[in-house]
């Protein structure tokens, strides 16, 4: 497995050449990049020039990008009651696609739906399965694959469901891109992974203490309740051989040390380190 952290850790104003060299020096594999409106790196406005000028840095940090994430789709979500909203979040994804094959990247992250009091669970089901069926002509024509994340958006609560949910695109363009932390809240990491599989395309991990048991709760790897050994038996059981990609609050001060502390964290999550007795 590849040791990945995403852009996120590390502060909004930090310069991508800065986010690479951290991340290289730290000793990780990969970077993911995010798409945003007008944020550093990868925007909605990003030409195929501008990402090509992107892939040349990570390459020359000796990095893979292989997988792009945005929080865009929490504005437009694919589930909206509103055509137009949704029209948006589509044209999102679309650009995700579109930039994931200009740098090289392999898998889009995708938060499928919100369900709220506006949208229930069956139109959040409905209408972004519509909404994902009609990018995957452009997934497959790109090679792209298309991760739908596990995520506190209140859909897809179980892995029976969200393996359901993917099997009825019936396109092995269509996966999971797995949150670990994500899912301690309402079931267990190792379950999930065991019933996903195959469809699993990234894997995502980030630590949380349920003694807090809300969003403040999301803290360093190895410092929650994660049972680490059981999450790394769990994907070599599926042969998983990825990507790992940490997603960390930011460091407040001292952003490389993020990555440094992050990137030995990781070497016990997968092994790489065993932990003193």
């Amino acid at each position: 497995m590849l040791k990945g952290i995403n852009q996120w850790c590390y502060p909004d104003d930090t310069p991508l050449e800065m986010v690479f060299k951290y991340s290289h020096d730290a000793g990780f594999d990969a970077v993911e990049l995010n798409v945003s409106i007008d944020g550093i790196g990868l925007t909605m406005n990003t030409s195929r020039e501008e990402a090509k000028q992107i892939r040349e840095m990570a390459e020359h940090y000796r990095l893979r990008l292989s997988s792009i994430s945005t929080n865009l789709l929490w504005k437009f979500p694919l589930s909206h009651r509103d055509e137009k909203v949704r029209e948006q979040g589509r044209k999102v994804v679309e650009k995700q696609i579109e930039l994931a094959g200009y740098i090289g990247a392999d898998t889009v992250l995708v938060v499928p739906g919100v369900v709220n009091e506006e949208t229930s669970y069956l139109d959040c089901y409905r209408r972004s399965q519509d909404e994902l069926r009609k990018v995957l002509p452009l997934a497959e024509k790109h090679n792209i694959h298309v991760g739908i994340e596990n995520v506190w958006n209140k859909f897809l609560l179980s892995p029976l469901e969200m393996a359901r949910y993917i099997d009825e695109f019936c396109s092995d363009y269509i996966g999971a891109y797995y949150d670990v932390g994500n899912t301690l809240q309402y079931g267990y990491p190792e379950q999930w992974i065991a019933i996903l599989g195959e469809r699993i395309r990234k894997v995502h991990v980030k630590d949380f203490k349920l003694n807090v048991g809300n969003i403040t709760g999301f803290v360093p790897l190895l410092a929650g309740d994660v049972n680490w050994e059981k999450v790394y038996q769990a994907l070599k059981n599926i042969g998983y051989k990825d990507t790992v990609t940490a997603e960390i609050p930011a460091y407040a001060f001292g952003p490389e040390y993020l990555a440094q502390d992050t990137s030995k964290h990781l070497d016990v999550v997968l092994n790489l380190k065993k932990v003193s007795p």
